[in-house]
């Protein structure tokens, strides 16, 4: 990379870097596609479904034949055109409190690209505890956040939203929105894995599309969080 700061020694620590996608869905297609193009050396994505109909309008690297695939197996063969020299290891299994560890322990970086708050607060959890940073995301219509978590450096999830969202029968997703969140959770995978610019750790950023507007709220940390404040010690 010629951008300043990368250099040599950037694309060096993105080729060693070992990346977790979780869920290879709207949010994980594109994360895992500007991943992979930008040389990160070896990818693991998970995913315990198979390609639908309705998730073409969003999941990028998932297309019309593959209808009926494991979204693992369609996934890892795109990354694979598109980058040749990368490792991709596809797990189809869906992630629980008994493989959570085993899935996440030792990486450099956990993507969020979950639908669901349960398995969001699983990876977090994992992530504070094995000291794995967790790059949260999550959309909705037109509207995107995102918020990186450093263990030990910053707030986590549960800081910035201690009880689960209602569930909504009906979840309308603009196909656009989680390109937009996906590729700015891969942003922030390569700026903590080379250590270029400030991460969003202790900031949630909130994408509007309606008026294409970018906000920033501050988190604090909950020193009573049962996660990572001074009760889960």
């Amino acid at each position: 990379m010629i951008i300043s700061g990368f250099g040599e020694t950037g694309q060096r620590k993105l080729k060693v870097a070992h990346v977790v996608v979780a869920g290879i869905g709207g949010l994980g297609s594109p994360a895992s596609s500007y991943l992979a193009a930008a040389g990160i050396g070896h990818l693991t994505i998970i995913d315990s479904q198979q390609v639908e109909l309705s998730n073409l309008n969003r999941q990028v690297l998932h297309w019309g034949p593959d209808v009926g695939r494991l979204k693992v197996e369609s996934a890892t063969e795109k990354l694979k055109a598109l980058n040749s020299n990368i490792e991709v290891d596809a797990i189809f299994e869906q992630i629980t409190s008994e493989n959570v560890d085993r899935l996440t322990k030792g990486v450099d970086v956990v993507v969020d690209g979950m639908d669901n708050y349960p398995t969001r607060y699983l990876l977090n959890e994992a992530c504070v505890r094995n000291r794995v940073p967790f790059i949260h995301g999550a959309v909705e219509g037109l509207v995107g956040q995102l918020m990186t978590i450093l263990p030990g450096g910053g707030p986590c999830l549960k800081c910035a939203i201690p009880k689960e969202p209602p569930k909504k029968p009906i979840f309308p997703v603009l196909g656009a929105t989680p390109g937009v969140m996906g590729c700015l959770q891969a942003m922030e995978a390569i700026k903590l894995i080379t250590g270029v610019g400030k991460p969003l750790v202790g900031r949630m950023l909130i994408f509007n599309g309606m008026d294409m507007t970018f906000d920033e709220i501050k988190v604090n940390q909950d020193p009573s969080c049962q996660v990572c404040g001074r009760e889960s010690r």
